[in-house]
């Protein structure tokens, strides 16, 4: 069964078949954009059901359904949990050591996570002491914990240091490197500290991964290099910005993600919504530049969750990811400085448009052979080429 398409995808092809000018037929909307016919006149039914133009249940009643169900469910889970943790605690067991109810609990249904997010304990801990039995330095270190956060709910605002001399004075005596690494692992920290953030003229930070490309923008075989860079551009409603990942075989921008704001999931989505229309990319190597929206943690995560290996270049050197530069390059002459944009929504639909129509069907290249990147992935791709 094919994987469905990115929502992102599926909305933008409604906007340009919903806005067409007169005389283009959906069909010709749906061959421009490589999806069947049928399945657009079906987008486009379900776009009028949820704009109440036509009869039927729209995505977001049957989306607040389903998340109702499940929240009620989730209340359920959550409010035994809460019943039998008072129960529990009511036994006065010291000291307060709730794995041995999260296991019970587990027995009974209730995932390990609704249990541990109620109780406001972390699931690494209790996953270890399940896998093995409690240890004298672990039960020590429970009659710590229970000391520290006894004095960290009396005074929110005492940090580590205060803290353990508050449990000194309880009777369970710890260095303050002690005390330091158990508050540090619950998460427990003063009421007054604070995050320093890096200004506008600070350094990039480290790159996550090593450059695994070294300006070799080649490629065998289809999902083997993927190239990833933001750009923006002005509209009357301010920025928008572009996530855009390029096959270096084919040149096919094989996922996109556009939003009004630089963060993450930007990046995050264009991964993605790349690895849902591609199918199979595991091994792929995804090179970036270093900036943070590639560096964060939900990007990395995302690229372990794909087994996609990524590659960063250096900072202030614009070849280590010149393949991709070109590609905006000639986003920036078609479309965006073409004419000024008075809504972000205008700019998005051009955009997608000529990603989809021009760059892709219609604009054929010297490296392909004066093939577009669809017709040299039909050809490259097919029964023949690959009986060859």
């Amino acid at each position: 069964m094919p994987k469905p398409y990115p929502r992102e995808f599926r909305d933008d092809v409604v906007r340009v078949a919903q806005g067409r000018d007169p005389g283009v037929t959906v069909e010709q909307i749906a061959k421009d954009f490589g999806v069947h016919p049928m399945t657009l006149f079906k987008w486009l039914r379900q776009a009028g059901i949820d704009e109440g133009v036509k009869p039927g249940v729209s995505v977001s009643d049957s989306a607040e359904l389903r998340e109702a169900r499940k929240r009620i469910k989730l209340l359920e889970q959550e409010n035994e949990v809460l019943r039998r943790a008072a129960a529990y605690l009511s036994q006065a067991n010291l000291p307060k050591r709730l794995y041995p109810l999260v296991n019970e609990l587990a027995a009974d249904g209730i995932p390990v996570a609704v249990t541990c997010r109620v109780l406001n304990i972390a699931r690494q801990p209790y996953y270890r002491w399940l896998s093995r039995p409690v240890t004298d330095a672990d039960l020590a270190e429970a009659y710590r914990a229970d000391a520290l956060f006894d004095a960290h709910r009396d005074d929110p605002e005492f940090g580590y240091r205060f803290l353990a001399d508050e449990a000194r004075a309880a009777g369970q005596s710890m260095v303050e490197r002690t005390a330091w690494k158990i508050c540090s692992h619950m998460g427990w920290w003063s009421a007054f500290s604070r995050r320093r953030r890096r200004g506008k003229g600070g350094k990039p930070g480290p790159p996550v991964h090593d450059d695994l490309v070294r300006r070799d923008f080649t490629a065998d075989g289809p999902n083997r290099l993927w190239l990833a860079d933001i750009t923006e551009h002005h509209t009357g409603e301010g920025k928008l910005y572009l996530c855009a990942i390029k096959d270096v075989w084919s040149n096919r921008i094989v996922g996109y993600s556009i939003d009004s704001r630089m963060k993450s999931r930007l990046a995050v989505n264009a991964l993605h919504n790349a690895a849902a229309r591609r199918g199979e990319v595991a091994g792929c190597v995804l090179h970036t530049d270093r900036g943070s929206q590639f560096r964060s943690r939900k990007f990395v995560h995302a690229l372990n969750q794909h087994y996609v290996l990524g590659s960063m270049g250096r900072v202030g050197a614009a070849g280590d990811n010149a393949a991709m530069e070109s590609f905006f390059g000639l986003l920036q002459n078609n479309v965006l400085d073409r004419r000024s944009w008075s809504s972000r929504q205008q700019l998005r639909t051009a955009i997608v448009t000529w990603i989809e129509r021009t760059y892709h069907r219609r604009r054929r290249q010297r490296s392909l052979s004066r093939l577009t990147p669809v017709e040299y992935e039909t050809i490259m791709t097919s029964p023949a080429s690959q009986a060859a």
